[in-house]
């Protein structure tokens, strides 16, 4: 009976919980909208009872006045009907998980069939959760319907990560080309997120708008892009004649900036810069500025932002699983070519073996040898055998090498071949 600590697995889980939270807490939002309409709906009704003491008030404006508010709270009714629905998925599906991981704590030991059926539920969730991140959404929704762990995962979460990505690709859902690149959609998200990019001080929005400002002067349209630059740029174009408390910085044509210590100044300046310079300019900062992997750059800005305000773990927990285990077994001898294991995934040099290149080795207070033939473990029962020329191997190896070859084993590092009767028996101390 094996028994465990049921914390080293939920150590891992903590964003499990924390996404469909998030969620939930977002979903609040049209209630905060109630509250702010019906203040201003109160006021309407107060001014207006306010104009009926004082004789003056008006039926037809006060008719179109109580229309609005009508069709302001109908609108405000349906969002809240919604937004209970949202609500309620969002509590079940938290309910759902919270119960899946307090199964693992009423299991005792490793050997129990609960434990195997969690753990198998578990790897099809990780496994789900690394599709949804490589984008093979359609994949990872048949793996969740056929073991109905829809709950489990964050399917809708990553499709609408993914269609904003897409379209700054220039592509729809499906990944078919439809055009240009697009900063509509990624901004919209901004928009419907802003409070929350401030909290972790995101410069997704104002990369995006740079980005666009920068498409606007590859297509040649000055004119639009300064207009654009005086519209979303107003923090950093200052058309007053007063000088800021900072220190602004005066230019030849009266705009001044704000302030110098904003860190994205020089961003801005170097923006404005590219109405000088045509896209083919071989000047480097400009170059840089034209150059198409900016919107890569951008694709990987807002995924980070995306992650961080769904508490979602930046890499995929299958990575992160599977770094753990190869942590435990890396060792100095993986990459002695000598001496590595066949059965070793850290000795795999084109596989596992990348991901584990930068790990820490492992710590072992008791060493253990390991046969370089069979890549099982030397011991009592399988003790080391040393060949004449002081190679060992284990004796279950060279015994099934020497009964194929008529008692003949023939070294595989060096090609000498021995008799099995010149094997001598390696005692460790």
């Amino acid at each position: 009976m094996e028994k465990f600590n049921p914390e080293t697995l939920l150590a891992l889980e903590g964003s499990f919980l924390k996404v469909p939270m998030e969620q939930l807490k977002r979903s609040t939002k049209p209630h905060k909208d109630l509250d702010r309409e019906l203040a201003k709906a109160s006021l309407i009704v107060k001014d207006l009872c306010q104009q009926a003491d004082k004789g003056t008030f008006d039926v037809k404006s006060a008719y179109e006045n109580l229309e609005a508010i009508g069709k302001k709270l109908e609108c405000l009714k349906r969002k809240l009907n919604e937004a209970n629905e949202e609500e309620k998925k969002h509590i079940s599906r938290g309910r759902q998980r919270l119960d899946h991981l307090i199964e693992l704590t009423k299991i005792k030991n490793t050997n129990d069939p609960e434990f195997k059926k969690w753990n198998e539920k578990r790897i099809d969730r990780i496994l789900v959760d690394y599709l949804l991140r490589e984008g093979f959404s359609d994949t990872a929704e048949l793996l969740a319907s056929e073991y109905e762990i829809g709950a489990l995962v964050d399917i809708e979460l990553f499709t609408q990560a993914r269609a904003i990505e897409q379209a700054l690709r220039g592509r729809n859902l499906f990944g078919q080309n439809f055009g240009a690149t697009s900063c509509t959609e990624a901004l919209k998200w901004c928009n419907e997120n802003k409070s929350n990019l401030r909290k972790i001080n995101s410069t997704l929005e104002f990369n995006l708008r740079v980005q666009e400002f920068i498409e606007l002067c590859r297509a040649n349209k000055k004119e639009e892009a300064i207009d654009y630059s005086k519209k979303h740029f107003k923090t950093y174009l200052d058309t007053s004649k007063k000088d800021s408390p900072q220190g602004s910085i005066r230019r030849h044509d009266s705009l001044k900036l704000k302030t110098r210590s904003d860190p994205l100044l020089a961003q801005f300046l170097q923006m404005m810069g590219t109405l000088a310079f045509p896209p083919n300019t071989t000047c480097p900062p400009y170059k840089a500025l034209y150059d198409p992997s900016r919107w890569e750059a951008l694709i990987e800005q807002f995924r980070a932002d995306f992650y961080a305000l769904n508490s979602l773990p930046s890499q995929p927990l299958l990575n992160v699983t599977l770094q753990a285990g190869l942590s435990a077994l890396k060792t100095p001898m993986c990459y002695q070519h000598d001496n590595k294991n066949i059965n070793c995934p850290v000795c795999s040099p084109d596989t596992l073996g990348i991901l584990a290149q930068d790990l820490p080795m492992s710590h072992h207070v008791n060493s253990t040898i390991v046969c370089r033939i069979s890549g099982k473990i030397m011991n009592e029962n399988n003790p080391p055998m040393a060949l004449p020329n002081g190679y060992v191997y284990s004796h279950d190896a060279l015994n099934e090498m020497s009964s194929k070859n008529n008692g003949k084993i023939t070294c595989p590092r060096t090609g000498e071949v021995f008799s099995f009767l010149q094997l001598k028996k390696v005692f460790i101390s």
